[in-house]
């Protein structure tokens, strides 16, 4: 990282010589979505080391036990803001009470949940990129807890809960199509800036449950303790055991065990799907034909009369039809079954840019032309039997 000394950098290294590929590979069902994890044994032996390596970090605080329980109220039932599978997060608030000096801050407090199927080397791995990392769509950590067997993480407070809750919770307003395109866009600046790092961090684990939304619904990745130190050097890929979450992760990600920056990208393109639909990427509810997002959506959408079929109704009059058709382009291509088929997260972000603000949809404005970048894409107007006006863009391979 361009802001980070020798001593960071060592420390992360040593982070990620702890975290080693563990003993199981589960499959739970959840609300139909599984998720693929490694699982750690809450006995997990501490070493000593990780309180040296994460004491590094200035800019977090390390709180105590007891500081938490003052701000949690004991962690009491009516301060639960939701659960995971690293444990149970509450909300709290920080102030001169607390410690002198702190700034007055509401806060989330996210508690290790000891039987759970995340554990210590997870929180390890999650405290010692948090610690360094600072971007505008990542989630800032404030602070952490290591004491005896309790691991703690305490995050700034985020006031609108995850994008998960507002897209697919019943008694949720639909988001508005401008409000859809502003969140792809923050999560694709944060997913570019951990890609382009000096040292090119994997989020592995991109999905709508872990992008968080302020009170300005701006869009911020959360939960990095999958998150894994990208390949160097004459490196082609990560080798690692599969874990993320089923219908967000990469097909060659799951079949091979390697992990590259564009297993990010396939899960990003599942979530922008998710957005222009408002489906969720795997609903056992819905026909089955219809149950996994990705199967059911992406052969419409290079096809200009079947695209817009599958936009979310409840958008209806907010987008322009050329719009749609950009943001349906860019979704094609990010879930290429090909990983050097899909965009870079920085070509996303410069695809994105001009959808936002208007609903006109970037009129005028033409995406990039992805075979002149180093993706080996393409996304314009081109005739074709199904195409009949050059001037409307569609997608072809």
């Amino acid at each position: 990282m361009g802001n980070c000394g020798t001593r960071e950098e060592n420390a992360v290294v040593a982070a990620h010589a702890q975290v080693q590929q563990l003993h199981m590979f589960q499959v739970h069902d959840k609300k139909h979505t599984r998720t693929f994890s490694d699982i750690s044994d809450p006995s997990t032996p501490r070493n000593l080391e990780d309180s040296k390596n994460i004491s590094i970090y200035t800019n977090i605080i390390a709180f105590t036990l007891f500081e938490l329980e003052t701000i949690t109220k004991s962690f009491r039932p009516d301060y639960v803001l939701g659960e995971g599978g690293f444990g149970t997060v509450y909300k709290g608030y920080i102030d001169e009470n607390v410690r002198v000096g702190l700034k007055s801050l509401p806060v989330a407090v996210k508690v290790l949940n000891k039987d759970g199927h995340q554990g210590h080397r997870e929180w390890l791995t999650e405290v010692n990129f948090l610690g360094q990392l600072r971007h505008p769509n990542l989630v800032k950590l404030i602070g952490y807890c290591c004491e005896d067997d309790h691991r703690l993480l305490v995050y700034e407070f985020m006031f609108r809960g995850s994008l998960e809750n507002h897209l697919f919770r019943k008694t949720a307003s639909p988001l508005p199509w401008s409000t859809r395109m502003s969140i792809a866009l923050g999560a694709a600046k944060g997913l570019a800036f951990l890609h382009n790092a000096e040292r090119p961090v994997i989020y592995r684990d991109f999905k709508t449950s872990n992008i968080l939304l302020d009170s300005d619904y701006t869009a911020k990745l959360s939960d990095f303790g999958l998150a894994k130190a990208g390949p160097q050097g004459d490196e082609t890929h990560v080798s690692t055991r599969v874990m993320g979450t089923y219908g967000y992760a990469a097909p060659e990600y799951v079949m091979t065990g390697h992990l590259t920056a564009r297993s990010d990208v396939y899960s990003f393109g599942v979530v922008l799907l998710e957005l222009l639909t408002g489906r969720k990427s795997v609903d056992k509810s819905r026909p089955s034909k219809e149950q996994s997002l990705v199967d059911w959506a992406r052969p419409k959408l290079n096809d200009k009369r079947r695209l817009l079929q599958i936009i979310d109704p409840r958008l209806e009059g907010q987008y322009s039809i050329r719009g749609a058709q950009k943001a349906c382009c860019l979704a094609y291509y990010c879930l290429s079954h090909n990983p050097k088929a899909r965009p870079l997260m920085s070509d996303v972000v410069e695809t994105l840019e001009p959808l936002q603000g208007n609903s006109n949809g970037g009129n005028g404005i033409v995406v990039p032309d992805y075979r002149v970048s180093r993706t080996g894409l393409n996304c314009r107007a081109i005739p074709g039997p199904k195409c009949t006006s050059p001037a409307v863009p569609t997608c072809r391979v």
